[in-house]
């Protein structure tokens, strides 16, 4: 058979929900041949939908990577701090990996990462998907032939919504640094990532603020249980689990079915199986007294090479998951909603443009179309007997400099950090 071969190493709901799929679509490109997971009904769900052979699945990463080389290309899609661990191991074993992102919350990690990817010469693409999606790549087309003169301002929002925020950094497994990532890092190493990429140069210095500020148990309401199917005042609630991952009109099971995010909090979920998880899971507690300590809003702001300036902000606090930009610049201006798929062009005495990105075929998969767009061009790449793709490791380790920097400044009072001498002290 043609194409590819792939293990997973962690088969999550990026792993085996959101990249696997693939290979359903495009099977001359992608065969799945290997997984590891430490849940069984995961690799139940492996060999049913993909065919991967029982001897081939593994219940732990170590496991798998004990192995020798079973397939050209890994998928580590563990949680946050294994993935260096993993990554590593797996090019020692000759594969090229797609790493999920973060990369890693330890600096040194990242940057021994990017040194094993250049003495192995294999190919280590880290899934900044955005970069994939129509809007971003249309956006920096136009930053590329000129559309607005010389870039000056880059200003971005994060909308995370109440919902995803609940469910991923107070309920979920992002919701403590110190088992994960901060949340400038696990959500917005995107964004930093895009900044970067669309101004065409590096940063140079950060500045942040933000705080945990609503998600604390004073924050509780009066009369409140610590889970919310015992709770006497959940139907005032808009944390309210059971609506949440039952009826909500954006994440609740009548309208994504077995899909993201219920298919996080049960495997091919149904009404039942969510109610019983809801019973006793983390993702039935209480969202005021749960153990969460990253940040629900921050701001980054950003100096670049040659004086371009950027601003970042990102909020638990929004109804729906979009993104927004707008860039200035000494021509024109760009404004773009990612949600609607949408840019406005106003170039300076010329007539308004409006880029509707909806109107070309083809379904999209998640994030805007950039899972599929990541796996094309991972595939292209190695086609061509290339490592150098979009997203190389090399490129990704400067997004997750500005993150960890921006964290650091936040943590010390909004302090400017240097990220050239920041980069020096993580070695």
């Amino acid at each position: 058979m043609a194409g590819f071969t792939v293990a997973i190493c962690g088969c999550g709901s990026r792993g085996l929900d959101a990249y696997a799929p693939y290979a359903k679509e495009h099977p001359e490109r992608m065969r799945v041949v290997a997984g590891a997971d430490l849940r069984p009904e995961r690799l139940e769900k492996l060999r049913e939908e993909y065919g991967v052979a029982p001897e081939m699945c593994f219940s732990s990463d170590e496991a798998l990577l004990a192995q020798p080389r079973l397939a050209d290309v890994m998928i580590v899609a563990t949680q946050d701090r294994t993935h260096v661990k993993n990554a590593l191991a797996a090019l020692d074993r000759g594969y090229h990996v797609l790493l999920e992102k973060p990369i890693s919350p330890d600096l040194a990690e990242c940057i021994a990462l990017r040194e094993k990817a250049a003495e192995t010469g294999r190919a280590v693409v880290v899934c900044h998907v955005l970069r994939y999606t129509r809007f971003y790549a249309a956006l920096h087309e136009l930053l590329d032939r000129g559309a607005v003169g010389k870039v000056q301002t880059i200003d971005a929002t994060e909308n995370v919504a109440f919902w995803h925020f609940a469910h991923s950094f107070v309920r979920g497994n992002w919701r403590r640094e110190d088992e994960t990532s901060p949340m400038i890092l696990a959500k917005c190493c995107h964004d930093m990532d895009l900044f970067r990429w669309l101004a065409g140069q590096r940063c140079l210095a950060v500045q942040s603020f933000g705080s945990l500020d609503w998600f604390r148990r004073e924050n509780a309401p009066a009369g409140s249980a610590e889970r919310c199917l015992d709770c006497p005042v959940s139907e005032k609630c808009l944390y309210d689990a059971r609506r949440l991952y039952l009826t909500d009109p954006h994440c609740g099971y009548e309208r994504v079915k077995d899909g993201w995010p219920v298919n996080v909090v049960a495997t091919d979920p149904d009404p039942d199986k969510l109610l019983a998880a809801l019973r006793t899971g983390p993702y039935g507690r209480c969202v005021y007294r749960c153990d969460n300590d990253v940040a629900d809003h921050q701001t980054v702001n950003m100096l670049f090479e040659t004086g371009i300036t950027g601003s970042f902000t990102v909020s638990a606090f929004t109804d729906r998951c979009y993104r927004t930009v707008k860039i200035t610049g000494t021509a024109g201006q760009i404004e773009g909603d990612m949600g609607e798929n949408r840019l406005r062009l106003l170039p300076f005495g010329g007539p308004e443009q409006i880029i509707d990105l909806n109107e070309s075929g083809g379904a999209f998969s998640g994030h805007g179309g950039g899972d599929y767009g990541l796996l094309d061009g991972l595939f292209d790449l190695l086609e061509a007997g290339r490592v150098d793709g979009l997203t190389s490791v090399e490129a990704s380790v400067e997004s997750h400099v500005m993150a960890l920097a921006a964290e650091w400044s936040r943590t010390h009072g909004g302090q400017t950090v240097t990220l050239a001498e920041f980069e020096e002290q993580g070695r």
